[in-house]
């Protein structure tokens, strides 16, 4: 988005995108000249490295029994509204972009091969510029919904569009230095009653279920455990706290210009996403999709209840965005903001009431000694 603020249109299964127009899926962004050069009709033609192939993590959260709402799930269908928001806070540059899908078969024209909603949400926080953003929100959901196997290996098909959207702006670099750039990427899909969320960087994206926060996607800092040792494995290191001492993030598109990060054989810096899925029920109230500007000033459960009591006082998403990203600058967060707000329910969340805790109480010996006279008057 060019300009500081913005916002995407809202309907009931309907689509929306920045500006409350519509995505124009062979449209690029910036540097036209460049990108559209890029031939993208056949995916075969991408090459996709070594370290891009490898077995991706998948995580079903329903697998946990206190995750597991199932008990309504087979007769709910998700009523999709979403809006969207930004602003440029305290940086020099808007390297933030977002795409609001409401309804992609229509969008998209794809034939009608979901049974209920179909959306596509997606953040990009770019760094080194908004290039990479761009060329992945414009590419990305063209590589899922153009795919032959979407949505019967939904799976599969995110996490290859997600290597061919980076291997593809590695070409376009290649034809354009202005390009270089890169950008972390999460995208969420709403397929029926299946809500699968794919992650490379630190946005994060959180579903609020009946009040509570379900993180859907985890932040790939170089720091974590699991991050770290795909790093040294890979021929990379970390210093004080960043990849390479150059990033802060361990997973990103783009950034195929910075040396030691990327190559056709692999590197320590991966495109490939982490999946997480589950099935939604008439639990599940709405689904925050935010860039790590928001996460900075707030905890997950923190964010879901302040957007809850704001979709209680008004109940629309793009308001609701917008609190969240003015409550974020009110805190100094000092990054670019985006949010996106997807609410699964025509209503807005209703209230919780809280068992009220078995108080025992105590009475003095005073006490006990004035109630005793009350009693013997009344026998008297």
């Amino acid at each position: 988005m060019e300009s500081n603020k913005g916002f995407c249109g809202i309907g009931e299964n309907g689509s929306t995108s920045e500006g409350g127009l519509p995505p124009i899926p062979l449209a690029s962004t910036t540097c036209r000249c460049s990108i559209d050069r890029l031939p993208l009709s056949s995916k075969k033609t991408l090459v996709r490295h070594q370290s891009f192939v490898k077995t991706k993590t998948t995580v079903d959260v329903s697998v946990e029994p206190k995750l597991a709402v199932e008990t309504n799930a087979a007769d709910f269908l998700p009523i999709v509204r979403s809006g969207a928001w930004t602003d440029i806070g305290f940086r020099s540059n808007m390297e933030d972009v977002y795409i609001c899908v409401d309804n992609f078969i229509n969008d998209y024209g794809l034939k009608n091969v979901v049974d209920g909603p179909g959306a596509f949400y997606g953040v990009f926080d770019g760094h080194g510029g908004k290039h990479a953003a761009d060329f992945a929100r414009s590419h990305l959901p063209r590589f899922i919904f153009e795919d032959d196997d979407f949505p019967s290996q939904i799976e599969s098909v995110v996490s290859s569009a997600f290597l061919q959207t980076d291997t593809a702006f590695a070409e376009a670099c290649s034809l354009d230095d202005a390009l270089a750039s890169g950008t972390t990427a999460l995208a969420a899909l709403v397929v029926g009653r299946l809500l699968l969320v794919a992650n490379a960087g630190d946005c994060r994206a959180v579903l609020c279920r009946r009040g509570k926060a379900i993180e859907m996607s985890r932040d790939h800092k170089p720091m974590c455990g699991k991050e770290r040792k795909r790093i040294e494995a890979s021929g990379g290191y970390i210093y004080d706290g960043y990849l390479n001492g150059q990033l802060n993030v361990a997973r990103a598109l783009g950034d195929w210009h910075m040396e030691g990060m990327k190559d056709r054989d692999g590197g320590p810096l991966s495109a490939e996403p982490e999946l997480m899925t589950t099935t939604l029920t008439g639990e599940d109230e709405f689904l925050i999709i935010g860039c790590d500007g928001i996460w900075d000033v707030f905890r997950s459960q923190n964010a879901v209840d302040f957007a809850r009591r704001r979709l209680q006082e008004h109940n629309d998403p793009i308001r609701c965005s917008k609190d969240l990203v003015d409550e974020a600058l009110k805190r100094k967060s000092g990054d670019n903001l985006a949010v996106i707000v997807v609410c699964f329910q025509s209503e807005p969340p209703c209230n919780l009431v809280a068992p009220r805790p078995r108080v025992q109480r105590s009475i003095s010996a005073e006490g006990l000694r004035e109630l005793q006279s009350f009693l013997d008057d009344l026998a008297n």
